[in-house]
């Protein structure tokens, strides 16, 4: 039985530091999009903005030349999901961002090399 897949709620849109401040103005200034992030951690916080019933979160990344779309598929079975990936020949990227410790990922990518990470998420 093949795993089934979802999309998640989350986009994230991986910015060059060139265009962070910019690109965030216009998500929250031009755009008045309803802002997410939390006002009350700690240090610099990552952007987000209500995008639908999706999340984007708005990353500043050094390094790259243009924006790239990330993108979250879940599924309730991460095992399944990763043994049939691997069969469909997707390419695993784990090596792009460490995950948290325990958190129960993956990231691959699709033909056109747009980066998805593949969550598990038991159904409620």
């Amino acid at each position: 039985m093949n795993p089934r897949f979802l999309p998640g709620r989350n986009m994230a849109m991986k910015v060059p530091t060139h265009e962070y401040t910019s690109t965030v103005a216009f998500y929250r200034e031009t755009l008045g999009l309803k802002e997410l992030t939390p006002n009350d951690a700690d240090g610099e916080q990552t952007p987000r903005f209500e995008f639908g019933d999706k999340v984007l979160w708005l990353d500043r990344v050094a390094g790259v030349s243009q924006a790239e779309i990330w993108l979250e598929i879940v599924t309730d079975d991460l095992d399944a999901a990763s043994a049939f990936l691997q069969q469909q020949h997707c390419a695993r990227r784990d090596e792009i961002e460490p995950l948290p410790d325990g958190f129960r990922a993956f990231w691959i990518s699709s033909p056109a090399n747009i980066i998805h990470l593949i969550s598990e998420q038991k159904p409620s």
